[in-house]
Order: structure tokens, then sequence, then C-alpha cells
């Protein structure tokens, strides 16, 4: 599938990159204290070597091969590195830092998704597929990236300041968070794969069995009661994304297996006071009508989205959840691999190429610094504006399907917890967020490859490692 053609997009200053990093660095530590940090022509405490590349200026998805650095006993990608040979950070007298490789870029290029919304690579279903990222042609889905580069700052920022910083801590002082969620695609469905093989095997009597089972018992992957509980057992939080589109996509590709309208009493009953987000159908990516209309078939209010099938189309999607409210988004992850889509363990604010979110007028003046009480500003001119989206990204880490689908990792269900384990570290490491989508239908007994006994070991691992769990509102309070 071809993406959209690309908008008339203004090149990507240095000020803007630096603005847009410095942001999200300030929001991934406690009470950072005031400190320059910019390029030499600034004269600032922390300076950044500034890479002569032009890449910002262009519109190629990739940039020149990272070099590798180690950093904290993790061998690193480094992007716009164009003295490898000298130290990453050297820390000077007077309270002075210089960073050797020009770390802002390389953090902009992967929280911003710039790869995406320049790549025209899209898969069947309209999504930049793992295949074409720098994370599976570097092989680092599943380290944080920009959180090691953020950690070299950090570094840098000590030095200059002479106080140590501390990672985002969530409620109780827990060291990371994680944020169950379930994308509520089919609950009438549970009956139809054992009555095809029945089927296909020319089992009649097994057919048949089926068929009455479905038409005088409740369907398996009617639980959401089961769902919740099961959750709540474990001191953790649900939060579940409705789908309210019922009718097939263009493609024939499924949305629900329900209408919402006609069994939502049933639903509230057995959902009780969890958080509802919307899971807007396929097609709703890309187009605002079809967005709205979804939205609006929520019986209940909400403010949070998932795209079903994880669809998302960088030249509109962040646009449209920006212009129509939306207080977060959760689904930036890839279907394909668990990890971090955007190189990244925390939400974000997603860069917006296409549209202006805000404007600053008239402009204000200030060194790049980081100060505990006020945001980051640099020198706007009166035409320059910074794409920030409106609404926090909480990027998904993992999904279900992700783990043993014939067309993704294939997983035996012994391998899952070591698989996860590495990424669930560095998500602790840096005070990040866990965001993991276990789908209803993946509550079923019958499921026993990515099914409650999976879920169940990924539960007590985060439990023993103290975990906050939190829903999608918790998130968007705490990240103010």
């Amino acid at each position: 599938m071809q993406p959209p053609p690309l908008p008339t997009v203004v090149p990507t200053s240095a000020e803007a990159r630096l603005t847009y990093v410095l942001r999200h660095f300030r929001q991934a530590y406690e009470a950072v204290p005031h400190v320059s940090i910019g390029y030499a022509d600034t004269q600032p405490q922390v300076e950044i070597r500034m890479v002569d590349h032009g890449f910002f200026a262009a519109d190629a998805p990739y940039p020149a091969e990272p070099s590798w650095r180690e950093w904290a006993g993790r061998r690193l990608p480094v992007f716009f590195d164009d003295q490898p040979e000298r130290p990453l950070l050297e820390q000077m007298p007077e309270g002075r830092a210089q960073i050797n490789a020009d770390l802002i870029s390389a953090a902009f290029y992967l929280l911003s998704g710039w790869q995406e919304f320049y790549s025209d690579e899209r898969d069947r279903h309209g999504r930049f597929p793992y295949s074409a990222s720098v994370q599976h042609r570097y092989g680092f889905v599943a380290v944080p990236v920009v959180n090691y580069y953020f950690d070299i700052l950090k570094t840098a920022v000590e030095h200059a300041t002479g106080q140590q910083l501390q990672p985002r801590r969530w409620a109780g002082g827990a060291p990371f968070a994680t944020f169950i969620t379930h994308d509520i695609d089919n609950l009438r469905s549970a009956w139809k794969q054992p009555a095809k093989a029945a089927l296909q095997r020319r089992d009649f009597i097994d057919f048949g069995r089926q068929l009455w089972r479905h038409f005088t018992r409740p369907d398996a992957w009617d639980n959401l009661a089961l769902v919740r509980e099961t959750v709540a057992a474990y001191g953790a939080k649900s939060t579940f994304f409705f789908l309210p589109e019922h009718r097939k996509a263009a493609n024939g590709t499924p949305n629900a297996d329900y209408r919402i309208h006609r069994i939502w009493p049933k639903i509230a009953e057995a959902i009780q006071e969890a958080e509802v987000g919307l899971h807007a159908g396929l097609g709703a990516a890309s187009h605002g009508g079809k967005l709205k209309e979804d939205w609006l078939n929520i019986p209940v209010s909400c403010s949070g989205i998932r795209f079903h099938y994880l669809s998302w189309e960088p030249r509109i999607t962040p646009t449209l959840l920006s212009m129509n409210g939306f207080t977060h988004d959760s689904t930036l992850g890839f279907a394909e691999h668990f990890g971090f889509r955007n190189s990244y363990c925390l939400p974000f604010y997603p860069f917006n190429f296409a549209a202006d979110s805000f404007t600053v007028n008239p402009p204000t003046i200030q060194l790049y610094s980081l100060k505990p009480d006020a945001p980051v500003f640099h020198t706007l001119g009166p035409n320059n504006s910074i794409q920030t989206s409106k609404f926090l990204e909480i990027p998904l880490n993992v999904m279900d399907a992700t783990l043993h689908h014939p067309n993704y990792l294939r997983l035996a269900p012994d391998e899952i917890l070591p698989a996860l384990t590495p990424m669930f570290q560095e998500i602790e490491r840096f005070g990040g967020v866990c965001t993991m989508l276990w789908h209803n239908d993946h509550f079923d007994p019958a499921n026993t490859t990515t099914g409650p006994r999976q879920f169940a070991e990924l539960m007590r691992y985060l439990c023993s490692r103290k975990t906050a769990f939190v829903n999608g509102q918790d998130i968007c309070e705490i990240m103010k």
C-alpha cells in the first residue's frame, strides 16, 4: 500500500531539534538543575558537537550508518558521529563538558520518527514495516537508544552542575510503571476456529457440537469480567480499547465482531470502573471523518486511543489526533517485534512534521537551558514554530500476537519471559513505562501459546520488580 504524498515540509532547524530533545530530556529525570546545553556558537556549559551533515534540510529517510560506541556496558549505535575516534564525553575544568557526537540530532532522528515520515515503505495494512526500520537494519529494536543518549547527557549535566540526576520515579517511589491494555476486537468468535477445523477434517459430529455450543452457551471470548478480575488480582489496572466499527475494511480485513451499542450495558457491567479508550477502526488513522465517527460511537467519554491493527500514517495521524483533542495514544509499537519503535522507553510528544501545533509569538529569546521550573525555549524568528503534537504517545512495547503469530516471532511458550526480560530490565533502568497489549481472546484457557499462563508469568515477573501499575490518565497526569 502506498502512503499519501509528502506534504510541503520546512527543513527542521538545529534550534527546533534541540528544543524538542531537551524538552524530553527534562521530563526523563527528577529535578533537572539549571544548565545551558547547546552547540559551540552559544558557548554553553554542555557543548554538543555539531556535525555538518545537512540531513534535516532534505527528505532522505535514513542517515549514514551509525558508529558504534561503548557506554555503560552497552554497545550503542550513534548517528551523526563524524569523529568516532574521540572520546564520546569529555569532562573539562570549570564545570564544562563536551559531547563529541551530535547526540541531539541522533536523538531527534529516532524519537521524532523521521524514518517513518520520509520513507514510502508501507505494508499491506498501510503501516511502516519493522523490516524497513533502522532498528531492524542495525539490530537495536529492544534497546532504548535515546534513553542511553540521555544518560550520556545526564552524566555531562552532573559534571557541569555537581548535582546527581535521578530517573523519573512513579507512585510510591516505584522504579518503573506498567500499563496493561486490552484491544477488544472479538467477543463472539471463539467457536469459529474449532468449527472450521472440525469441518476441514470432516468431523461433522464435532462441527455440530461447536455450533450447538455457539447458540446455547456464552462465547469463551465474551470474558471481559474475567480479564478485569485477572488483572486486578495482581494489583493492576485494565484499560479496554473498544472497536466501534463492525464492518470489514475495504480490503476485507475484519473490524469488530460485535456491535458496541447493542451490548454496552453488558460490557459496562463487566468492566465496571476500568478505563475505556477508543480502538479506532481500519481507515481512521488517515481519515478525520472516520476517526470522529468512531470516537462518537463509544458510549462513554474517553480521551485515549489505539488504532486497530496498529494502523498509523505518520504524514496524517499526528495531525488528526492533535486536532481532535485526544490526550494520549498507545499505537506506536512494531507488530512484528517487541521493543521500542522510537527507541525510547518513556511516553513522549510526537514531532509533527506536517503541521505546526503551536507557535510562540512574540519570539522568546533565551539560551538553550534547562530550568526546573520552566520549559526549554530557543530563539524563534517571526515565521518559526515548534512542531510538537499536543497528545502524549505511550509507546506499545509488547503485544501477545507478536510473540507467537506465524507471521511474527513464533516463540515457544517457555521462550516468552526470557525473551522479554532484557527489555523489561531496560525499562526499569531508565524509569520508563512498560506497555503490554493482551487481547481478551488470549485469556481463553484454550490458548496455550500466548494465553493465561504466559500472561501470569509476565505479571509475576513485573510484580517482583515492584512496578507501579497505571492507566493512561495516570500517565498523562504524571507526565505533566
